[in-house]
């Protein structure tokens, strides 16, 4: 993809604050050659019944040196980011049940990502590299699962791993760390390793007609534009097109990207979740979320709707469990909106979203809906609102719905 190219859709890799200088994963030709090479001394390493994870770290390590070659900033900032996290990790371990330390370590982890925001709404991006978004959630989720005891040891090495492992590194999808690291240190026959190389070569292949064919094709098509001067329902038909053809770019795009991601991580012997599950068959607003960016969504739930919703319920907040539910789905994708930017668009693409799953929580609890839940007339008209709803959410997500409501 050219820099032209990249800088008017720079909005769809809204999960990475910064723009990668030198080689950008899965897009370049260069990176594939690399991929390949790496790939194949996995598959000498792994048929030979041999562990992957000293080879896969520095791997990973090359693949990143690469990614920050020419920018001494981004390197810097990378550097420094990980060598904190490094040290209020072991900080945490030291003392799990210290609420202080666990305090400590969560605000000074998620600082660098905030400043970056924050930043990022005034085109600085200070403390900002390539990939920041999804090393933080990692890091995160690490310090919190370590001071909720559900971590009682990580070795230096399988976190550096965790953190670094080039296949996730810039967009995901987000693994957890103890997952990673039983598939880090599994033993694997040859058979074995044998079928995830070849489920990891497919999803490979896969990811690349998602992204390299049916993505570019939608592109070439998606042509945005203002309100224009032909009759109202022209250029309302006109905007829901133009609203389709994002969705379904932004959709095949990041499928595509997360297929590959997922491709390589095979290779490696990980074997890192997938992060789409036919999003657009889903019937209700809470089911999209359930098959669109799960790693994601499932992250938000477990990290912040959970522990909102527990903290709600134990200094009763509400009196009603439905508020707390719904309450907690409103921080849930706020946050979600502003972990994508701090700019209009993305804001009201969370707000929307938690205003719809709150809606649909309620609905839900309806003894219409339990009666009708089942009814194939209902399942369809279900999911026709709901698509009309995610197509909205998305004419919201690239800023066409703002650029509208200004003028241009």
């Amino acid at each position: 993809m050219g820099k032209s190219t990249a800088k008017r859709l720079r909005h769809l890799r809204a999960a990475s604050a910064c723009k990668l200088v030198v080689m950008s994963f899965y897009a370049d030709p260069s990176f594939f050659v690399l991929l390949f090479v790496a790939v194949v001394g996995a598959a000498v390493l792994g048929l030979l019944e041999k562990p992957l994870k000293w080879y896969g770290l520095v791997a990973s390590l090359f693949f990143v040196a690469l990614l920050f070659m020419n920018d001494v900033r981004q390197l810097a900032c990378f550097v420094l980011f990980l060598a904190s996290s490094a040290a209020r990790c072991a900080l945490i371990m030291r003392t799990p049940k210290s609420k202080w330390s666990f305090r400590i370590a969560l605000a000074f982890t998620l600082y660098p990502l905030v400043v970056c925001k924050v930043s990022g709404a005034f085109d600085a991006s200070l403390l900002g590299f390539a990939g920041i978004s999804y090393l933080t959630f990692k890091a995160t989720q690490v310090v919190i699962e370590v001071h909720d005891g559900i971590i009682e040891r990580m070795s230096p090495s399988d976190w550096l791993c965790f953190i670094v492992f080039f296949p996730v590194f810039t967009s995901g999808p987000i693994d957890r760390s103890r997952r990673f690291v039983e598939d880090l240190h599994a033993t694997r026959s040859r058979d074995e390793y044998a079928g995830l190389l070849a489920r990891g070569i497919v999803l490979i292949a896969a990811g690349m007609v998602y992204k390299m064919v049916i993505a570019a094709y939608i592109f070439r098509l998606y042509d945005p534009h203002g309100w224009g001067n032909a009759g109202l329902g022209v250029e309302l038909w006109q905007q829901v097109i133009i609203a389709y053809q994002y969705g379904l770019y932004l959709f095949f795009d990041f499928a595509g990207y997360s297929l590959m991601a997922m491709g390589a991580s095979y290779c490696f012997g990980i074997r890192t979740p997938r992060n789409f599950r036919a999003p657009f068959l889903a019937v209700d607003i809470k089911d999209f979320w359930n098959r669109w960016h799960i790693t994601l969504s499932f992250w938000l739930r477990d990290f912040v709707f959970m522990r909102f919703s527990r903290f709600a319920l134990k200094y009763k907040l509400f009196k009603k469990r439905l508020r707390v539910a719904q309450c907690g789905f409103m921080v849930n994708m706020l946050l979600m909106g502003a972990w994508h930017g701090l700019s209009a668009n993305y804001l009201l693409y969370g707000l929307f979203h938690g205003v719809l799953l709150a809606a649909t929580e309620a609905f839900q609890k309806t003894k219409f809906y339990k009666a009708h839940k089942k009814e194939l007339w209902f399942r369809g008209v279900s999911w026709f609102v709901t698509m009309q709803a995610v197509f909205f959410g998305f004419a919201l997500f690239s800023g066409q719905i703002t650029r509208l409501a200004c003028g241009a």
